[in-house]
Parts: C-alpha cells; sequence; structure tokens
C-alpha cells in the first residue's frame, strides 16, 4: 500500500514532468521515467517500487489524459 505522502510526491512528479514526455514516450519507458524521476527524490523500497509501478501502469491513461488536457489549455483548445 502506498501513503498519502508517497502519493503527494509521485504525482507532484507527474505534474513536473513535462507534457510532451508524457503524451510521447511508451507505456515501459515512462513508467521507468517516473520512477526513476521519484526515486531520484525519494528513496523506496524494492516493495514500494513494485507498488508504484504497478500504481503506474494502472494510471497511465488518467496520466495521459491530464497531459492531453494541459497541452489543450496551453495552446488554447480548450
Amino acid at each position: 500500500m502506498l501513503s498519502a505522502r508517497i502519493m503527494r510526491q509521485l504525482w507532484a512528479v507527474i505534474d513536473s514532468t513535462q507534457v510532451s514526455t508524457l503524451l510521447h514516450f511508451d507505456d515501459a519507458a515512462l513508467v521507468q521515467l517516473l520512477l526513476s524521476q521519484f526515486a531520484a527524490e525519494q528513496v523506496i523500497d524494492a516493495q514500494a517500487t513494485n507498488n508504484l509501478n504497478t500504481y503506474l501502469q494502472s494510471r497511465l491513461p488518467l496520466i495521459r489524459d491530464i497531459a492531453e488536457e494541459k497541452r489543450a489549455v496551453r495552446q488554447g483548445i480548450h
């Protein structure tokens, strides 16, 4: 299980990642990038890494939808 603190930190990492990266990396590469960015800020054990990996994989559609929305807002499409 992931703590609320870890979830907030993870979503902060996602939010700070460039929209183009979120949209154009393939699923595996994006999960690995987000995990490595998170690990650079927070020391976590193997179990937490596995939990984060599973969580990120399950949330990729949401992450990409949010990135699409950000891109549309920036381009004035929304």
